[in-house]
C-alpha cells in the first residue's frame, strides 16, 4: 500500500491536470485522502487536536493551491478541520464532566475538600468552547486540572500508581480522538456519496402534475431529481437548454429521454422566448457561497434573469459539500477560469483572423470562453440541499454549522521563532 505522501502527490497531480470530473467525486476523494492523513498521523500526549489540525492544514493548503477553482476541495478540508475541533470539544467536555463528578463524590466522603471548586456543566462547556479555537488546547487544560483538585499523595507507591493511570488516560484519549474523528469523516464520505439520493427524495414535494421545468446544461443532481419525480407518477415536461459551448445539455436530454421523461431541447438564446411557458427553473451549482450567491455553469445568470423577469421560481440543487463558507469578494475565492478557445471555433477556419497584426505583436481576434457564471442571491428562490429546502437568506446560518471561523483561511500556524 503506498504511503500517505505518495497518495497526496498522486492526488495533487490529478487536481492540477483536471483529471477528476465533478464536485462530488472531488469532494469524496478529498475526504478519503484526509482520512488517510489523519489515520497515519502520530499525535503527542498533549494538544492532540492541534497536531491533527496542523497535519490536515499542511495537506489542505497544497490541495487548494493545486486547483483553486474547485471550491469543493477547500470545503472538505474545512469540514474535516471542523470535525477535529468538534470531536476534541466533545471528548474534553465529557472528561471534565467526569472529573467534576469524581470531585463531588470525594467531597461527600471527605469534608476537608469542601474548599476545592466544583466546575458546573455550563462552565465546563464554556471553557471548552473557548479553548478549542486557540492554544493552549483543551487537552492541556484538562491535564492541568487534576493538579488543583488532586488528593494529597499518601505514599510514593500511590503517587506512582496515579502517574501510570494519568499516562494511560492520555494514551486512551489520543486513540479515542483519532477514532472519533475518523468515524466522523467516514460519515461525511457517506453523506457525500448519497447526497443525490437525499436531494431526489424531495422532488415530489416541488414538482407537480403537468408542469414545465427548465434547466440548462448537465447535472447529475438535476437528473436524479427529475427522474425521482417521474418515478412517483408525476407527468411533466422538461425544457433543456443545450449549454453551449460544451453542449452538456445534449447529454442530459438523452438521459432524460432514456428514462422516460418528455424532453424538449432548446438553444441557450431561446430561453427568454420559452420562459413564459415554464413553471419552474431547476438547476445545479458548482458552489454556493456564504451570502447565498451561486457559482454555476456559464449561461445560468441569463436564465435567472429571465426567470425573475417572468416571476418563475429559480431553484438551485446543491449537496452540502458545495456549501462554501467564503464570500465572492474574498481574495481566496477564484470565481472563474477560461477554457480553450477551440470549444468556440475551428482554428483552421479562423487562422487568418488569428494572425498577428502588422507591427502590433498581438492577434486581431480574441476569444473569451469563461467556465462559470455568478448568480446573485436575489435571483434565487430556493435552495434544496440534502438537509432540506432553504431560503437564500438562511444559507449563511446553514453554512456556519459546518465550519469553524478559524478555518476560513486554510493556513498552517508559523513555527515559533520563525
Amino acid at each position: 500500500m503506498p504511503d500517505v505522501h505518495s497518495l497526496v502527490n498522486d492526488f495533487l497531480i490529478k487536481l492540477k491536470k483536471r483529471n477528476i470530473e465533478g464536485s462530488q467525486a472531488t469532494a469524496k476523494l478529498t475526504a478519503e485522502l484526509l482520512r488517510s492523513v489523519i489515520s497515519s498521523q502520530r499525535v503527542p500526549y498533549t494538544n492532540q487536536a492541534g497536531a491533527l489540525i496542523d497535519a490536515v492544514k499542511a495537506v489542505g493548503e497544497q490541495l487548494i493551491a493545486a486547483n483553486p477553482i474547485e471550491l469543493a476541495v477547500g470545503n472538505i478540508v474545512r469540514r474535516v478541520l471542523h470535525i477535529i475541533r468538534e470531536e476534541d470539544l466533545s471528548l474534553t467536555t465529557a472528561a471534565m464532566a467526569g472529573l467534576n463528578m469524581s470531585t463531588v463524590s470525594d467531597d461527600e466522603d471527605d469534608d476537608e475538600r469542601d474548599n476545592h471548586p466544583v466546575l458546573s456543566a455550563a462552565v465546563v462547556a464554556a471553557a471548552a468552547a473557548r479553548s478549542t479555537l486557540r492554544p493552549p488546547s483543551l487537552q492541556t487544560l484538562l491535564e492541568d486540572m487534576p493538579d488543583a483538585a488532586a488528593v494529597p499523595h499518601t505514599s510514593s507507591s500511590g503517587g506512582d500508581s496515579e502517574e501510570k493511570t494519568k499516562s494511560a488516560d492520555k494514551s486512551s484519549r489520543s486513540r479515542k480522538l483519532k477514532h472519533d474523528v475518523i468515524e466522523a469523516v467516514n460519515e461525511l464520505i457517506q453523506d457525500i456519496g448519497t447526497c443525490h439520493e437525499q436531494i431526489a427524495e424531495q422532488a415530489v414535494e416541488h414538482i407537480h402534475q403537468n408542469e414545465v421545468i427548465l434547466t440548462l446544461g448537465s447535472s447529475k443532481t438535476v437528473l436524479e431529481f427529475l427522474c425521482a419525480a417521474n418515478e412517483k407518477k408525476r407527468s411533466f415536461r422538461v425544457f433543456v437548454a443545450e449549454g453551449a459551448p460544451r453542449y452538456q445539455g445534449h447529454l442530459l436530454a438523452k438521459e432524460l429521454v432514456a428514462r422516460g421523461l418528455q424532453t424538449t431541447l432548446i438553444t441557450d438564446s431561446a430561453v427568454f422566448a420559452m420562459i413564459s411557458r415554464v413553471n419552474m427553473v431547476i438547476v445545479g451549482a458548482h458552489a454556493v457561497m456564504a451570502n447565498g450567491g451561486v457559482i454555476a455553469p456559464v449561461g445560468l445568470n441569463m436564465v435567472a434573469l429571465a426567470a425573475q423577469r417572468h416571476a418563475v421560481p429559480f431553484v438551485v440543487l446543491a449537496g452540502s459539500h458545495k456549501l462554501c463558507p467564503l464570500y465572492p469578494h474574498n481574495p481566496e475565492v477564484l470565481l472563474n477560469e477560461l477554457r480553450s478557445p477551440s470549444e468556440l471555433l475551428d482554428f483552421g477556419e479562423f487562422s487568418d483572423c488569428m494572425d498577428f497584426g502588422s507591427g502590433t505583436a498581438s492577434p486581431l481576434l480574441h476569444v473569451v470562453n469563461p467556465t462559470f457564471d455568478y448568480v446573485p442571491p436575489k435571483l434565487v428562490s430556493l435552495f434544496i440541499t440534502d438537509t432540506g429546502g432553504h431560503n437564500p437568506s438562511y444559507m449563511y446560518r446553514l453554512i456556519a454549522d459546518y465550519y469553524s471561523a478559524d478555518d476560513l483561511v486554510v493556513q498552517r500556524r508559523p513555527a515559533i521563532g520563525s
